[in-house]
């Protein structure tokens, strides 16, 4: 099976995920997209985090009724750190694809195994706001798939700030992911 990985903490999950999982899905041809949140994102140490249950949640409830997207909890259910090098490995039998923004693309080579990693999937990476390409090309040691979506400068953070701030996420987010967070009375 040919699948896309589209990790990320996911805090929370919102408009820019989907539209490049969409876009991966559809030009690369992909069986599936898995949106894997990351349990214990080593990235964010010394940074206040979303439970992780909760951010598995939300991204159950972005994927709700698209038949080819889907959530993945591996991360979320190991303990310790999470490593997108551990979460491939567990897949022998698929066909990976790893989904990137190009900002996380640029600091691949400081991931865990990283060299390893990129020699096991296939890389195709979404262009950011801010982010010059030609970074991507340096920290990437494989042949990039660049993924033709518009560039949205969305962020977890922004997002969150915002509805501290009490203005709503609402659109911003994928529906379902409004209402998780609405219910759940996160980031307030």
């Amino acid at each position: 099976m040919r699948i896309g990985l589209l990790g990320g903490t996911f805090d929370p999950p919102h408009v820019a995920h989907m539209a490049v999982a969409e876009a991966a899905f559809r030009q690369l041809r992909l069986d599936a997209v898995w949106l894997v949140p990351a349990g214990s994102p080593w990235q964010k140490e010394g940074t206040v985090v979303t439970p992780a249950q909760d951010r598995w949640g939300m991204t159950l409830a972005a994927v709700e009724g698209i038949p080819y997207m889907e959530g993945d909890d591996r991360e979320v259910v190991r303990p310790g750190p999470t490593y997108t090098f551990d979460t491939v490995s567990g897949l022998p039998d698929h066909e990976v694809t790893l989904i990137l923004g190009a900002d996380a693309a640029s600091r691949i080579a400081s991931w865990h195994r990283s060299a390893e990693l990129q020699e096991m999937v296939s890389i195709a990476v979404a262009p950011r706001p801010g982010v010059d390409p030609y970074t991507v090309a340096e920290a990437v040691i494989t042949r990039v798939k660049w993924l033709d979506v518009p560039q949205l400068d969305i962020s977890g953070t922004d997002l969150r700030e915002r509805a501290l701030a009490g203005r709503s996420l609402r659109f911003l987010v994928p529906e379902g992911v409004w209402r998780y967070i609405e219910t759940r009375g996160l980031y307030r």
